[in-house]
């Protein structure tokens, strides 16, 4: 056993792990006043359960065994990983198999939680809770497995793995190549977002300029802390402290960075002015760009994909007024969007496999393949679960407790308590 790996992945797994309190920051921030205690225990809520249900399951379903040249079904369970029992005295290799269980623990409780931007100010926590266990049990650890579940023969071809590794590099001769979770995570996540935007409905009052952040700070303080542990997220996917990690590292500085001067950019020209809202927001657009591309780019390609990244996501916000969906939150215009850039970007600027950097079409076609089928089953059945729970618990709370502000509502709680008076 390597410890020198095994410290590596331990200590990123923790760092994405504080992403999940990050995005609570963020998300609270752009929320108002009186929802901010609803909108971080989404957040938090998602972290129970979904920790409680990777080590039950999840992992089971996410990463089953399978023999070598094979191709997993899409859908498939290891019942002897049920609780993790049978990898306390596995045969060790790198690393510990318990620690590659941690990792990705945190990347599944961290997808759910990127979900409930979209219903921020107007949903009910049980009914959130009881879609984040259904769409993460049925959608979530079944995609991950797609993605992630793979292995290499000694010769670098793929030993087994999901349709999206695997099945893709027998059809076509190519896999989809997602790092880190353009796919799996963002896409995924902002295909959900969107088809409970839909189910819920907009917002009492929804226009634009309407629905202000009411905390830039927590905003600006969530964002650092996501792109803080974003270093974990990326690099750790290589799963050792090599070079790989090293480049995944520098295009996690370089991609958002670039990205926040785009989006500030484009509000300046579109708006007067640069916000640091804005500046937060382009720093995770980046963020999320560069996720499946991190360790398949230059550094140079890193900065041009979070500049295209952070102008179009500026852009794609937009969306919802136009087209009439409440994303509250820019689940959609960020997430789903920059996934869908940075995952398609690999296709054309992937070294040596990219269209223009002396591969043909064919990363191109797969990496196609892969993104709009994640976003078209994530969203399918990210609407069936969510239509199925409001038309019969609900999953929105009533018209007079969203105007009242539902922390107390829903919490019995206030963001914001002066002394001798109420916020």
């Amino acid at each position: 056993m390597d410890q020198g790996n095994t410290a590596f992945i331990l200590i990123c797994a923790a760092l994405v792990l504080l992403m999940t309190p990050g995005l609570a920051f963020f998300y609270g921030g752009l929320v108002k006043a009186k929802s901010v205690i609803s909108m971080m225990m989404l957040s938090f809520g998602a972290l129970g359960l979904i920790g409680v249900l990777w080590v039950l399951y999840g992992y089971a379903i996410a990463f089953p065994s399978t023999a070598e040249g094979t191709i997993q079904a899409p859908w498939a369970i290891d019942f002897n990983e049920l609780g993790l029992t049978s990898l306390l005295d596995a045969g060790e290799g790198a690393y510990p198999p318990l620690a590659f269980v941690a990792f990705q623990a945190t990347f599944a409780i961290l997808t759910v939680a990127l979900v409930s931007g979209a219903i921020a100010d107007r949903a009910k926590f049980g009914s959130w809770m009881i879609f984040a266990l259904l769409w993460a049990t049925i959608v979530y650890f079944p995609v991950a497995s797609w993605v992630f579940n793979f292995g290499l023969a000694e010769d670098g071809s793929f030993a087994y793995g999901g349709w999206i590794t695997m099945g893709l590099q027998e059809w076509f001769g190519a896999g989809a190549i997602d790092f880190a979770g353009g796919t799996a995570v963002h896409i995924n996540a902002g295909a959900a977002a969107l088809a409970l935007a839909l189910v819920l409905g907009k917002r009492l009052g929804f226009q634009k300029g309407v629905h202000v952040p009411h905390n830039p700070p927590f905003v600006l303080l969530g964002a650092g802390l996501l792109w803080f542990g974003w270093f974990g997220f990326n690099a750790g996917s290589e799963l050792a402290a090599d070079g790989v990690a090293a480049l995944a590292f520098v295009n996690t500085i370089a991609a958002p960075a670039a990205a926040l001067l785009a989006w500030l950019v484009v509000e300046k020209f579109k708006d007067g002015k640069p916000t640091s809202v804005g500046a937060a927001s382009g720093a995770v657009a980046g963020l999320v760009a560069i996720t499946p591309a991190c360790a398949s780019v230059t550094p140079f390609w890193a900065i041009v994909l979070g500049f295209i990244a952070g102008a179009v996501c500026a852009l794609a916000i937009e969306l919802k007024y136009k087209w009439g969906f409440d994303d509250s939150l820019d689940v959609v215009g960020i997430h789903l969007v920059g996934g869908l850039i940075g995952t398609l970007y690999i296709g054309f600027f992937a070294t040596d496999v990219g269209l223009f950097m002396g591969g043909g079409a064919t990363q191109l076609l797969v990496q196609a393949i892969a993104a709009f089928a994640v976003m078209i089953y994530s969203f399918v059945l990210a609407y069936v679960i969510g239509l199925a729970i409001e038309k019969t618990i609900g999953f929105r709370v009533k018209n007079e407790d969203e105007v009242a502000g539902i922390d107390t509502v829903v919490h019995g709680e206030e963001g914001y308590v002066l002394e001798g008076t109420r916020a």
